[in-house]
């Protein structure tokens, strides 16, 4: 097969008009040669950190849509399913992403439960680690969330951290806001990434103490805009990911808007190209081709260096997207779950309290992290109940593994008006977690999601709407273009009771997680992630 195009040759920062041999699946010769072809030839996108079961799409049918754009391989942290799962949820993602041609590179989950301050569905202990490890088809050690365990030295952190050096496989960072002597601590322990850096400053740190940085835009959280001047020095030490991206917004783009955001803004092609192609092959060891001769010949079309516009996508030599279609098929597979709570009652989620001020979580548009506030209470009938007025809304987080009574705690920044949202997609465990006017419109969300056995969902006075999630209760067994469009619904849905959030649900599902500071709820209860402890929901 012959290839002709302007090829972009990243390694030499040069650009010229030639033509690629390719046998196979392999390069055989790359060659300069003057034709009339405009269109320009360059490795394919890596997706340096993500969480596959965000889009909501098993690993077959997400390669569908991101080949669109140019992305031929991932970095995937089956942290999420594992949280469910454990290790058979794991198996579950390589199998079925070995039944396509895309590259996934699933790491070995770390933190499985993420704390032990929330119910999760399986455990994965350093034993778990190793065996996973193991396994070529692991190719490292996921985020370390437990950043605490990792700066007081917890044994069976170390552990988990001992087997990935001995088996010789880089070990991802998640330590937000994490910063002086704690972050070098976290970096000696061998820890070589964070993708989780909200400002310049920590960032600049960061690179400055060793680690790699990722500069992350999904569907919740957007660091770009704070990170991205730092590329044109560090290009040879970033990478690009979107560790979460709802379907909807996969159907618009991946790592090639980062590309065509940050050319927009002056910075060499080159430099980005390094980052958006080049350095996660480096890092990780992927088997991933660069455009070079004997290279694996993954390599995408594009129309121009400025919007990145995909014409054509081939991974080992095989055209997987033309002109504007998918080549990959559905696969059929087992829809694995682990769902065991009974419907519950509105008398469930009645919070006894006459304090005159309660601690209140507040959600930030674009951030994982949240802010703690002290709030006036709203007692009724010796029951706190949600202020609409003021925007100070009940929440609840439900184990789903086994009946236990509702968590209760309280929101601010969702804005609901009427009715309640809903998700079984609630970081990192994946209890159920809802936000609602009053206690009988969330007893109804929830009860909508334990119906269903898993989904996201929205209720109003008159209406019911949910995505079921059949897989793990995260995970939709359709295709992308079908569950980007009830996405889609469903959040417009969301936003006609009220909600103002650019991404509801998503922001919803990151409200019980723990690791991230500074005020969360999990299904235990109230925690501040500063503190690394419950606190009580009663301010006085």
């Amino acid at each position: 097969m012959i290839l002709k195009g302007n090829i972009v040759d990243i390694h030499q920062k040069r650009i010229f008009k030639g033509v690629i041999t390719i046998e196979g699946s392999k390069i055989v010769a790359i060659e300069e040669a003057q034709h009339d072809v405009n269109h320009y030839i360059l490795p394919g996108f890596i997706d340096a950190h993500i969480h596959i079961e965000s889009s909501m799409l098993v690993p077959s049918e997400f390669a569908k849509i991101a080949v669109k754009h140019g992305t031929v391989a991932t970095v995937s942290d089956p942290h999420e399913i594992a949280n469910v799962l454990g290790v058979a949820g794991v198996e579950f993602m390589i199998e079925n992403g070995k039944q396509v041609p895309f590259k996934f590179n699933f790491g070995a989950p770390s933190c499985v439960p993420a704390t032990n301050f929330e119910s999760a569905g399986a455990t994965i202990d350093s034993d778990g680690i190793k065996s996973l490890l193991e396994n070529p088809n692991i190719k490292y050690l996921a985020e370390m969330m437990n950043y605490p365990g990792v700066i007081f030295d917890d044994a069976e952190v170390l552990k988990k951290l001992e087997w990935a050096k001995h088996f010789n496989k880089p070990v991802d960072g998640h330590a937000p806001g994490v910063r002086g002597e704690d972050i070098s601590k976290y970096i000696a322990a061998g820890i070589s990434t964070d993708h989780e850096c909200f400002t310049y400053d920590e960032a600049l740190e960061k690179l400055q103490k060793g680690m790699k940085i990722l500069i992350r835009e999904g569907s919740a959280a957007k660091n770009f805009d704070a990170l991205i001047d730092l590329l044109p020095e560090y290009f040879e030490r970033m990478m690009f990911c979107s560790d979460d991206k709802h379907p909807d917004d996969l159907i618009l783009g991946h790592i090639n808007q980062l590309c065509a955001r940050a050319v927009s803004k002056g910075i060499n092609v080159f430099k980005v190209l390094q980052a958006a192609c080049i350095n996660p092959v480096k890092h990780y060891n992927l088997d991933v081709g660069l455009l070079q001769i004997g290279d694996d010949a993954d390599i995408i079309v594009v129309e121009d260096l400025n919007h990145f516009k995909t014409l054509q996508t081939y991974i080992d030599g095989e055209l997987v997207f033309d002109s504007g279609t998918s080549k990959i098929q559905s696969v059929a597979f087992e829809n694995l779950n682990n769902f065991n709570c009974e419907t519950k009652s509105v008398s469930d989620f009645k919070f006894e309290s006459s304090s005159k001020q309660i601690r209140v979580i507040e959600a930030l548009e674009g951030q994982l992290v949240t802010n703690e506030i002290i709030a006036e209470a709203t007692v009724e009938n010796g029951n706190l109940v949600s202020n609409i007025e003021n925007d100070i809304l009940k929440m609840t987080v439900i184990n789903r593994y086994q009946n236990q009574k509702p968590a209760i705690a309280f929101i601010k920044n969702f804005g609901l008006k009427e009715g309640a949202i809903a998700s079984s997609v609630g970081h990192d465990s994946h209890n159920i977690i809802a936000i609602g006017v009053s206690d009988e419109a969330i007893c109804k969300a929830v009860n909508l999601i334990i119906e269903n056995k898993g989904g996201i969902c929205a209720v109003s006075n008159s209406e019911e709407k949910i995505i079921p999630l059949p897989v793990a209760g995260i995970m939709s067994d359709k295709d992308c273009k079908t569950i980007g469009s009830q996405y889609a619904e469903l959040d417009d849905m969301a936003k006609s009771l009220g909600c103002n959030l650019n991404a509801p649900y998503m922001t919803l599902s990151f409200m019980a997680l723990l690791v991230i500071p500074s005020l969360k709820l999990s299904d235990k209860g109230l925690f501040n992630g500063k503190d690394f402890k419950f606190t009580p929901l009663n301010f006085d």
